[in-house]
């Protein structure tokens, strides 16, 4: 997985903001919650298997690179596989505690994450499905 670390969390929270997504977009909610992965504590070689299991299921569908969204059946299939109790925590907390002052749409993005939990884990399902795609 890429570093996340060469930034301040303000600033990526800001540049988020700044691109202008709507505040309940997929986009910006995925963006978000791949912000908290590492909160996860994924292990490497589970985290590996699973994506590869997800990108033959993506393969299946067509073309591996087409644009993905909320319902990709790779993505639930990955989140569904990596799912538990501590995980789902931990990236609740990992969103709690990320300070958007002063930044209406992560803000309301933030909200809705934290106020549905089954969608701030699909989230997590297409943040690192997209974090695969993007390694290729």
């Amino acid at each position: 997985m890429r570093s996340r670390t060469s930034t301040t969390p303000a600033d990526r929270l800001e540049a988020l903001e700044a691109a202008g997504y709507e505040p309940r977009s997929a986009e910006l909610l995925v963006a978000l919650v791949w912000l908290c992965l590492p909160a996860l504590a994924l292990d490497e070689d589970m985290l590996r298997s699973a994506k590869r299991r997800a990108m033959f299921v993506l393969a299946a569908g067509g073309d591996p690179h087409r644009e993905l969204d909320l319902g990709s059946v790779a993505a639930e299939r990955l989140a569904g596989e990596l799912d538990t109790p501590e995980r789902r925590a931990a990236l609740q907390a990992a969103l709690a505690g990320m300070e958007p002052h002063g930044l209406p749409a992560v803000s309301e993005g933030l909200e809705a994450l934290l106020a549905d939990e089954e969608l701030a884990w699909r989230c997590a399902g297409l943040a690192l499905l997209a974090d695969e795609l993007t390694e290729e």
